[in-house]
């Protein structure tokens, strides 16, 4: 199986997620079985069917975490030295060259992306079209909406 970049930071919020979901949120869940139990007839219980439903989503997002964790390869990007280079993990200052406007955006993993975190997905077409390009290239995104132009402002490696 081929394994997928996680950075350091990605990997550490998943694991926090994953310690919150098994300590806090699955203990929770099971006491609330347990008292939507005790109320009697389960086929019309709506607390029951809730939360079992709460442990099926809980219990499905535990797997997704401890699968993400162990087929992935953590890359810590403040020791890459690409030299201006946009590359896995890099924090990139881009700007619109349609409408002036500064965004800045980090290329993480499929699993750690969250546009409004400003973190985008290496398989993203704006990550596809900006890795391998240089600090003060101009770039051309093809995206669902549309393409777009970017000049590269600034990549750091934080």
């Amino acid at each position: 199986m081929k394994r997928m970049p996680l950075t350091l930071q990605g990997a550490e919020r998943l694991r926090i997620e994953l310690k919150r979901l098994k300590t806090e949120d699955r203990p929770r869940i099971i006491q609330a079985i347990a008292e939507a139990r005790a109320h009697g007839d389960l086929s019309e219980n709506a607390e029951y069917h809730a939360a079992r439903e709460q442990q099926s989503f809980c219990e499905g997002r535990i797997k997704d975490i401890e699968g993400h964790l162990a087929n992935s390869e953590i890359i810590d990007v403040t020791r890459l030295a690409a030299g201006g280079k946009v590359v896995f993990g890099a924090t990139l200052e881009l700007e619109d060259q349609d409408g002036g406007n500064e965004v800045v955006y980090q290329i993480v993993g499929d699993a750690e992306a969250d546009i409004k975190s400003g973190r985008i997905a290496v398989s993203s077409p704006i990550a596809r079209a900006l890795v391998g390009k240089l600090q003060g290239d101009i770039v051309d995104v093809v995206a669902p909406s549309g393409t777009r132009t970017y000049e590269i402002v600034a990549v750091k490696y934080v």
